[in-house]
């Protein structure tokens, strides 16, 4: 007896929030029309807010569509959530408040039984590149895929989604198998997210200078997802191994953490655990954004079982796998087809020689088959997926637009990076007036026997590296001593040196070698072509070679080219004339 006025009153609550969402309001404050429908959508964990937030932009507010956005609890990966979606400045409302009120449409990334309480039709999709992963916290069984479990889409019989949205047919029949109830309420809407890269190539150049692909360097980018099973799970110190051991004149190398690895270790742990990677030049993709365009403009791919691995093998981009994650996902899956068939990297082997060998036989067409069994209908998957939303707005006069949403390129990427490295072991050789040179990064605690000579710049602080180089260079051309000043100076100090460098401007050096010449170098610009930066580090470790044989010192007045990878720049010297330099 005693449920009976809660019913009641819980009836006539949602009728009056109901009618209040029917009525027009306060229409005469409205500069513009007043709203037809209201949508909710649902995030879960950051990942699927993300994803969410994509999708949800497939509604037009000039259609008559109100948005609002809620939170649904109980994710052990919601760190963070909150504050994601304030920041957007999207209207958010408490899952309480969210469950009080009716909206015409609810939409997820994700799907949980407790989105059951929502008064509206519930449409659900996928947060990755389909459903691939077991995860029996949430599924109740080890057979089916997180997202296609009938513990997630059924309450008491009922199937609680209204629309369940898959990338590809093939997902429509493991869900007959996994949850046949719900099978019927299966559509194929394609991949928008990947409808987005597709259309961001054009902007590929512009996402490479940012993330520093630029003078001939290469853009390799990291991919890990989250648990044990993952790149970072099996191999954690693989990223400090590669940009370590990866010429920095010919790389650039950045990494993409599942937005979970950032949920569950905080961003301070995340950035502190791969501290010493990001003082050897390590750029890391924040979770929020910023993936889809390091897939846009990676060169190499090294990765594991995630979506975004999948995303840029489908991109076409050279693929390496440092983990499968096999153990955790479902054995029909296309992204298990995938850890079983695309090419592998050994994290212990020559990396180097490794990225190398795969770009000389990569191959598009090998994994062709199997992104084709996991992405279809990429083309038209917002107007599709558009469509299927506003069908359920259409009792409210809602129209579906005539013309098909255009895709709006991602946004440039902005990777959390540090200074650049101060200190270098440098190898290399000369030859017909040419240098040619390879730089890796020196990182304390993890370097143990040089493979060259050492070239550092004056912020190295390492209490012995200044001391055994044989190149010291002042990167910054403001400095409080001016340069002459300063090597005469240092060569006092460091009777190592064989090559000292001050920075004059971008494209202008003084060098001071052993014995006390000074010249002064400037980068030649080809006709057509921007006059190119000179960096100290690389001038004064190309001289340092050139001048093994004394001899060689007289030669530089005939100029010298430096060649990194398929980088050169032509350094054309001079002597002090006595007089002012113009």
């Amino acid at each position: 007896m005693s449920s009976v006025p809660s019913l009641l009153s819980r009836s006539s609550a949602r009728f009056r929030a109901r009618r209040a969402a029917a009525r027009p309001g306060h229409d005469r404050w409205n500069t513009l029309d007043a709203p037809k429908a209201a949508v909710l959508g649902v995030a879960r964990t950051l990942t699927s807010a993300t994803r969410l937030v994509d999708v949800m932009h497939l509604l037009r507010p000039e259609d008559g569509i109100d948005k609002f956005f809620t939170v649904n609890p109980g994710s052990a990966f919601a760190d963070g959530l909150d504050a994601y979606l304030a920041r957007l400045g999207v209207q958010v409302l408490s899952w309480k408040e969210a469950t009080r009120r009716h909206f015409d449409l609810a939409v997820s990334c994700s799907v949980h039984p407790t989105m059951r309480r929502l008064d509206a039709p519930l449409m659900v999709l996928p947060h990755g590149a389909g459903y691939n992963r077991l995860v029996t916290e949430s599924t109740g069984d080890a057979l089916s895929p997180a997202g296609l479990s009938r513990q997630e889409l059924m309450w008491r019989g009922k199937v609680v989604p209204e629309a369940i949205g898959v990338s590809h047919r093939a997902q429509i029949d493991r869900l007959a198998e996994t949850c046949p109830e719900a099978a019927p309420y299966a559509l194929v809407v394609g991949d928008w997210c990947f409808q987005r890269i597709t259309v961001s190539m054009s902007h590929r150049d512009r996402y490479r200078s940012r993330l520093g692909a630029v003078d001939g360097r290469r853009l390799v980018v990291i991919h890990s997802t989250w648990s044990g099973h993952s790149l970072l799970g099996r191999h954690p110190e693989l990223p400090l191994r590669l940009v370590t051991s990866l010429p920095a004149d010919e790389f650039a190398v950045a990494a993409v953490f599942h937005p979970n690895v950032w949920a569950r270790h905080t961003r301070p742990g995340v950035l502190e655990r791969f501290g010493a990677a990001m003082d050897a030049g390590l750029m890391i993709i924040p979770p929020e954004e910023g993936w889809r365009a390091a897939v846009v403009a990676s060169d190499w791919v090294v990765g594991d079982h995630g979506s975004t691995t999948f995303y840029s093998a489908a991109a076409d981009r050279v693929t390496l796998l440092a983990a499968t994650g096999l153990d955790e996902l479902d054995p029909a899956s296309p992204a298990a087809a995938f850890g079983q068939e695309a090419p592998r990297l050994d994290p212990d082997g020559d990396v180097y020689a490794q990225l190398l060998a795969a770009a000389r036989v990569h191959d598009p067409a090998e994994l062709r088959p199997v992104v084709d069994r996991q992405l279809a209908s990429v083309d038209t998957s917002g107007e599709v997926t558009r469509a299927r939303m506003y069908a359920f707005l259409a009792e409210r006069g809602v129209e579906v637009p005539d013309a098909a949403p255009q895709p709006v390129p991602v946004p440039d990427p902005e990777p959390v990076r540090r200074t650049a490295a101060t200190a270098y072991d440098v190898t290399g050789s000369h030859d017909a007036g040419a240098a040619d040179l390879q730089r890796r990064p020196l990182v304390a605690g993890h370097h143990t026997e040089a493979l060259g000579f050492y070239a550092v710049t004056t912020e190295e602080n390492h209490p012995h590296w200044p001391h055994a180089a044989e190149v010291l260079a002042r990167t910054v051309a403001d400095a409080e001593v001016a340069a002459l000043d300063w090597v005469t100076d240092a060569a006092v100090r460091y009777e190592n040196l064989n090559v000292l460098v001050a920075r004059l401007d971008e494209s202008r050096c003084l060098v001071r070698l052993r014995g006390g010449r000074q010249l002064e170098a400037r980068a030649e610009r080809s006709w057509g072509a921007r006059r190119p930066p000179l960096d100290p580090v690389l001038l004064g470790s190309a001289v340092n070679l050139w001048m093994t044989d004394a001899e060689r010192a007289k030669d530089l007045m005939d100029g010298l080219t430096l060649r990194t990878g398929r980088w050169e720049v032509r350094v054309a010297f001079t002597e002090p004339s006595g007089g002012l330099c113009g």
